[in-house]
């Protein structure tokens, strides 16, 4: 009961903030976002901030999850999704109950590997896949997607996300330097461009080219 509450508190500060989408809010509240964290921190699952999950990387703020997925879904209709960034699983999560298959690229070994694991043999879903790999590349493999949503900030767009989001499809993105002024841009391709909009001012980890 006391978890329900904090979720149903959780839910109801995202709505104060604007988020409208119900599917968002219905997949925010039914993930266990204490799951996704060391025990120390179970206290703090639901609040509504980042929280450090090892290896200079954060499990982002509920409310960034929902805007980032939120405006993802609100400029596509969405059956494949290329996440840059696994981390822990949470924002994954969220949109493997949106969408219908998620590619989900990740750096840092450990982490995809304990996400691998949560996500698959604890959470059982059967509609994402993981690649261990630089995600500056992406995943060319399984491309054009529908969307691409990146959870960490790169100072420029890599051109290769940008050849990988079909037509008519839509890249929801942090840009900045680290320690600078950064912001989340929504990307729509269309046939003979890129249309760029700013959502709002962010404050992500950046994004780091190679494996470790």
């Amino acid at each position: 009961m006391i978890q329900k509450n904090a979720r149903q508190r959780l839910i109801e500060r995202l709505k104060a903030r604007g988020i409208r989408n119900p599917n968002v809010l219905e997949a925010i509240y039914q993930t266990p976002r204490h799951q996704f964290i060391d025990d120390a921190l179970y206290t703090h699952a639901y609040a509504d901030h980042a929280l450090p999950i090892g290896y200079g990387q954060t499990i982002s703020q509920p409310y960034i999850v929902a805007l980032m997925t939120e405006s993802l879904l609100a400029s596509a209709t969405l059956h494949s999704v290329l996440e840059i960034g696994t981390g822990c699983g949470y924002q994954t999560s969220v949109l493997a109950q949106l969408v219908d298959h998620v590619y989900s690229v990740e750096r840092i070994q450990p982490l995809l590997d304990r996400a691998t694991d949560r996500l698959t043999n604890i959470m059982h879903f059967n509609n994402i896949q993981f690649k261990y790999s630089d995600g500056t590349w992406g995943w060319p493999e399984n491309a054009p997607y529908d969307g691409i949503l990146v959870t960490a900030a790169p100072e420029q767009i890599p051109d290769a996300l940008l050849d990988q989001l079909a037509i008519g499809g839509c890249m929801i993105i942090p840009v900045g330097p680290q320690r600078g002024h950064q912001e989340l841009l929504k990307i729509i391709r269309t046939r003979t461009r890129f249309e760029q909009h700013t959502i709002e001012n962010v404050n992500f980890v950046p994004l780091r080219d190679g494996i470790s």
